[in-house]
């Protein structure tokens, strides 16, 4: 079994590293640990060592999660893909949506979300790299969902999210998450006013510490701190 408190002061050692090299202050950066496929009791042992963030991709998975979990009191992140048919779970169980890629399930969300008297926390996915297989709006109409769903009452936009390909070296991620920031800075600049967009959700266990030196903001840890998924 992993050892998750020690696991977690490791990654928050990494953190403060990656800081340090780059001249930030780690307090700049939110530490999410991803729980796809965790125990509740592992969850809760993590919460009891200091993580404060979840992650879940699977809605139905959450659900039963977040309900043997109700004494925690965390910030549930959803991160995977969200289908529309099931925004309404998002709009009762979750704190922030990483993953909005599109204006039919913005509005969605922002209906269920005022049938629920709640607002949500979305960063807009962003395929940087173009792949077929990802998930994620093109970058040349990020801005135009950005301006819409800033418009929504229920939504708070607050930043922009993606997934680099897989490279065995993490450093050959540092121009995906390069071209994340560079997008933010000129979406911010242009079309969005800037404190709406201060998050940069990017890196995950392999390459955290190059997403760290780009801008990120938000980290989605999950092997690294509860081991290999089953």
């Amino acid at each position: 079994m992993p050892n998750i408190g020690q696991n977690i002061k490791n990654i928050r050692q990494r953190i403060e590293k990656a800081c340090a090299d780059c001249g930030r202050d780690p307090k700049e950066v939110t530490l999410i640990g991803v729980t796809k496929t965790v125990e509740p009791d592992a969850v809760r042992e993590a919460f009891c060592a200091g993580i404060v963030h979840f992650g879940e991709s699977f809605v139905q998975e959450a659900r039963q999660k977040v309900e043997a979990l109700a004494e925690v009191s965390a910030h549930w992140h959803f991160i995977g893909h969200l289908q529309t048919n099931k925004a309404r779970f998002v709009a009762k169980l979750f704190d922030t949506l990483h993953t909005l890629d599109s204006e039919k399930l913005a509005l969605e969300l922002n209906r269920r979300l005022e049938n629920e008297d709640r607002t949500l926390k979305v960063l807009i996915q962003v395929n940087v790299s173009g792949e077929k297989a990802k998930s994620g709006i093109a970058p040349k109409q990020a801005g135009s969902l950005a301006q819409y769903a800033s418009s929504l009452p229920n939504l708070k936009l607050c930043g922009l999210m993606t997934l680099p390909p897989y490279f065995d070296e993490p450093q050959k991620a540092a121009p995906f998450f390069a071209a994340l920031r560079s997008l933010r800075d000129e979406m911010a600049a242009k079309d969005v006013p800037g404190h709406l967009l201060a998050e940069l959700s990017m890196g995950m266990t392999g390459d955290f510490e190059e997403a760290i030196a780009q801008g990120a903001t938000m980290i989605r840890v999950g092997t690294a701190i509860f081991g290999e998924r089953l």
